[in-house]
């Protein structure tokens, strides 16, 4: 029998992933970063957009047991001819970058050379098969193609795509459509990137404001952020550039009008540095809100309006979901665990499978395991032996697990396929005792090296979650850490409890991976709370993908154990 096989790939900023679909079923998802080691694989450059993740396609290849010969349809998440249409030149920009004219024609002609990179890496032609997708496309096609829903409108925020910042629209069985666009430099992920700059931080770190901003008070810049981002019926939403100057390291403006000049490093954060954050928080949350308004009110005639997809970099933003989307009148809302570009690779996929070839819906993403595993206990053995560790195969490792983190210990847990964006689901996972007011200090000072202000979140079982958090209805995506929530008892779980009294909550289900619910049901049995402490498992870097990475970030961050599949590793002056 004859399979159909769908590449889909992301590299054309950051992010950059692959992802494998076999007759409308993935199979394989995994971002290059886990494999080259660099934080987000690269930086967003004007002159490397061509650089493609050949380990990410490699595994996607290997794990599908074919060679890209065998490949129908290869999607690449952007559109280079719809760039260069809509192009003009920017009034802010810095030299030989994005927005001047010799800057977008090297861009420009990097992407358009990837199919020839391609051929010339695999060594077989890929004329036509490859497929440029529109790249707030490939996003929307990542939320909702592997929804649950028949029909649904569909929110993209994030920095840029193409051109257009966020977009609009709605899906219906095997198609979706545009409803509206927003274009630069009205765009919310930008300006996310330059506030992260202006506080002390890269571009990258918009996470690290979010947790930042629950110590502010927005109340106090609030006006000056509405003199930045303006509303109105017609555009939705519109940023002030002449103060923001995106793509530049201009910063005079901003700092006249919060009257606080730009942070030159990470150091210590002042309260004026919180309330902008909070206000920043504040923003999004009120800017989400009138694009999820405004769509609702143009597809209301065009479908039944009960849930809700999303995707985009800003909706990795937790705090503002909830007040976004969990308040509306719907049944249901999803998001996947990749909201960001890397989730395009799979977006991009699933868009030919369906918007492009017409086929029927029948995926579902109900867990983010689609990366890499590695099973082999000859190779365990000689790795931890050669690295002088003390170890035991436990037949009832998440019992002993769960005991040794009651007792207070934190567990460097590895098991099964590799967690498909970027937060740790419970495979490539730091687990500690949620009860213990303490353990948020000693894992981000000690382990994570990281600051102070930084949330961690709590895994819970799915079947618990109503037991221990304030929630308006169960959603599929609970499961990728994307809602923020009350807890009921905040008193029972401080290590997981933020400043402003919400949880990063993920629950955990016994369907999609049973040895983390086993792990977390038999720590509930020993405390009565069927929670545990998750943060990802590393120290500086992308989320550890292999046994070695494993044991070399266990001996760097000399914590108490680490379990890898069914063995029980320690050092050699700890008892087991």
């Amino acid at each position: 029998m004859k399979y159909q096989y769908i590449l889909g790939i992301n590299s054309v900023y950051h992010d950059s992933a692959a992802a494998i679909i076999k007759d409308g079923m993935l199979i394989a998802a995994v971002e290059e970063e886990r494999f080259n080691r660099i934080k987000h694989a690269k930086k967003a450059q004007i002159d490397n957009s061509d650089e493609l993740p050949f380990a990410s396609i490699d595994y996607c290849l290997e794990k599908a047991g074919i060679t890209m010969e065998d490949v129908d349809y290869i999607g690449f998440s952007f559109n280079p001819k719809k760039r260069l249409k809509n192009i003009s030149v920017s009034k802010y920009y810095e030299k030989n970058s994005w927005g001047s004219k010799e800057g977008e024609e090297l861009f420009y002609k990097k992407t358009k050379s990837i199919p020839l990179k391609l051929e010339q890496h695999y060594k077989t032609k890929i004329a036509g098969k490859f497929h440029w997708v529109d790249h707030h496309l490939a996003h929307a096609a990542s939320t909702f193609f592997v929804s649950p829903y028949t029909e649904s409108p569909i929110v993209i925020v994030d920095g840029i795509g193409e051109n257009a910042t966020a977009w609009l629209g709605y899906g219906k069985d095997n198609k979706m459509f545009t409803v509206k666009e927003i274009f630069y430099p009205n765009s919310i992920g930008f300006l996310w990137e330059k506030m992260s700059e202006f506080l002390g931080l890269s571009a990258y770190d918009a996470g690290k404001v979010m947790g930042l901003a629950s110590y502010g008070d927005w109340k106090v810049y609030i006006d000056a952020f509405h003199k930045i981002v303006n509303y109105n019926d017609k555009d939705i939403f519109t940023v002030n550039n002449d103060i923001m100057r995106f793509r530049t390291n201009d910063f005079s403006q901003i700092e006249k009008i919060f009257g606080v000049q730009k942070k030159k490093s990470a150091g210590e954060f002042t309260k004026e540095h919180m309330d902008i954050a909070a206000a920043m928080q504040k923003i999004t949350e009120k800017t989400l809100l009138r694009l999820v308004n405004y769509v609702e009110t143009k597809v209301k005639n065009k479908i039944e309006i009960k849930n809700l997809c999303s995707a985009g970099g800003v909706i990795l933003n937790c705090i503002a979901n909830e007040p976004t989307f969990l308040i509306r009148p719907y049944d249901s809302v999803f998001i996947p665990s990749a909201p960001n570009d890397a989730g395009t690779a799979i977006g991009s996929a699933f868009y030919i499978y369906h918007q492009i070839l017409g086929k029927k819906r029948k995926f579902v993403y109900d867990h983010a395991y689609w990366g890499p595993e590695y099973k082999n206990e000859n190779e365990i053995k000689k790795l931890i032996n050669a690295n002088g560790l003390k170890y035991k195969k436990v037949k009832e490792i998440e019992k002993k697990t769960a005991k040794l983190i009651a007792d207070g210990n934190i567990i460097a847990w590895f098991q099964g396929r590799l967690e498909f964006g970027p937060r740790a689901l419970g495979n490539r996972s730091f687990l500690a005792d949620p009860r213990r007011q303490d353990m948020r200090a000693v894992i981000n000072q000690k382990v994570k090296k990281r600051e102070w202000f930084r949330p961690f979140a709590p895994s819970v079982l799915e079947e618990n979650m109503e037991d221990f958090f304030y929630i308006r209805k169960h959603l599929l995506s609970d499961r990728f850490m994307i809602f923020a929530v009350m807890p009921k008892f905040p008193e029972k779980i401080p290590a997981v409890t933020h400043i402003d009294e919400t949880c990063r909550v993920q629950t955990v289900s016994k369907d999609t991976n049973p040895k983390y619910y086993k792990l977390i049901q038999e720590f509930g049995k020993i405390t009565g709370i069927p929670i545990v402490l998750n943060t990802s498992f590393n120290v500086q870097e992308p989320i550890i993908c292999t046994p070695e990475e494993a044991v070399r970030t266990f001996l760097k961050t000399k914590i108490d154990y680490l379990v890898m599949n069914n063995y029980l590793i320690w050092l050699p002056k700890i008892s087991g």
